[in-house]
């Protein structure tokens, strides 16, 4: 509770007061729970975004975005939605960026958004399984599937002469799905698994896990989880008690707090990240770390990119109401049209003032298929000095 209350407390220096003419877009994160330490530069990318359309006084004549934050918890569906039904009942935001974690994701857009008639753009939310959601063209992802992203890893290991590995997946939509993606590509390209089992978060003790994963007797462990939760235990735990010293690692386990909290043994871990090193993703870069956004910070650049393309529909539709937002979304992100890249958001909202078209590319190279999914490139990572650095682009 301290945490969401900080995390309005800042909103409220950031943003201001909302004003009668102020747009409202809710910012559902989880700023509590397994991925808190990504949340916070998560929510500033896309109110840097924000910040840029304000500053350039051109949205639906002058008006303002004002973003109102939501704790998502990431694993707590009925919170969600509860934090949710708030944002779009009581705050009245015109649209929603986020959710992060898949399972709250689909709990909002199923049991809010969708009925509501209000767009989400998620950031972070993978799983396959959000591909079938009946959204009637509200909900929207700049991050791609899962299904791709097991497809990557599974090519990565290969690359690197890897052949066999144990695998443990948090037990929710996000690490089954995950899980079962990269199981079924490694076993196509001749890989073999050895063992999978899902792990639960919030355990004190996960040598009974890790001791069931050794015993199956592969030396690499991929770990689907989350970085500030049962994941990084799974880690310590395997160095604990010398079970594992070789990890792979995919979206949810990337990021600054695991290398702090584990040390200098993970050195050596691979893993994949949604992202690039695009013309877009460069100046992105350069911008978020002005604005005190850790460079290279996961889902920075696609919660950038949410924000963005929330703005430009607005503006497209000439209003910012909600059904208006949705017609849109789709229009300003695709091609054809003039591309706009990050720190050109007023030149795009002035095209669409005149009336002309616009391309997004933004930081994530942004092209929806018909389903408002992207296909997205992915970062081959590995931990070197206590630090995670792109070997290649995917």
């Amino acid at each position: 509770m301290k945490k969401l209350l900080l995390a309005s407390t800042v909103l409220a220096m950031t943003a201001g007061p909302a004003l009668a003419e102020d747009i409202k877009v809710g910012v559902i994160l989880g700023y509590t729970g397994p991925i808190e330490s990504l949340t916070p530069d998560m929510a500033a990318s896309a109110e840097l975004a924000f910040k840029e359309v304000n500053a350039s006084g051109l949205l639906l004549g002058g008006k303002k975005i004002v973003s109102v934050r939501a704790d998502s918890t990431c694993v707590d569906s009925a919170a969600a939605t509860t934090a949710a039904e708030k944002l779009v009942t009581s705050d009245k935001v015109a649209a929603i960026m986020g959710a992060d974690c898949s399972g709250v994701t689909g709990a909002i857009a199923n049991n809010v958004a969708v009925p509501n008639g209000v767009v989400m753009v998620s950031p972070s939310a993978t799983s396959p399984g959000l591909s079938a959601l009946k959204d009637k063209g509200y909900f929207f992802r700049t991050s791609p599937s899962d299904a791709r992203q097991g497809e990557v890893l599974a090519a990565v290991l290969q690359s690197r002469g890897i052949k066999e590995v144990a695998v443990t997946y948090t037990n929710n939509d996000y690490g089954k799905g995950l899980s079962d993606s990269f199981s079924n590509s490694f076993k196509a390209i001749g890989g073999k698994i050895s063992i999978t089992a899902a792990h639960e978060d919030g355990k004190a003790d996960y040598s009974a896990e890790v001791g069931a994963l050794s015993a199956a007797g592969s030396k690499y462990l991929a770990v689907f989880g989350y970085l500030d939760q049962g994941g990084k235990g799974i880690i310590q735990a395997s160095l604990d008690s010398g079970a594992f010293d070789k990890f792979i690692l995919a979206d949810g386990m990337i990021g600054e707090s695991l290398v702090k909290a584990i040390g200098k043994d993970l050195d050596g871990a691979i893993g994949t990240l949604p992202g690039g090193e695009t013309k877009g993703a460069i100046s992105f870069q350069s911008m978020a770390e002005k604005a005190g956004i850790k460079k290279g910070g996961p889902f920075t650049e696609t919660s950038y990119d949410a924000g963005a393309l929330i703005a430009l529909a607005m503006q497209a539709a000439g209003s910012a109401d909600r059904a208006a937002i949705q017609s849109k979304l789709m229009m300003v992100a695709n091609a054809p049209g003039e591309k706009i890249m990050p720190g050109e958001l007023a030149k795009g909202l002035k095209i669409l003032k005149d009336g002309g078209d616009i391309d997004y590319v933004g930081a994530t190279s942004v092209e929806f298929n018909k389903i408002g999914e992207v296909l997205g490139t992915y970062k081959e990572l590995e931990v070197q000095g206590g630090e995670f650095k792109t070997i290649k682009v995917h």
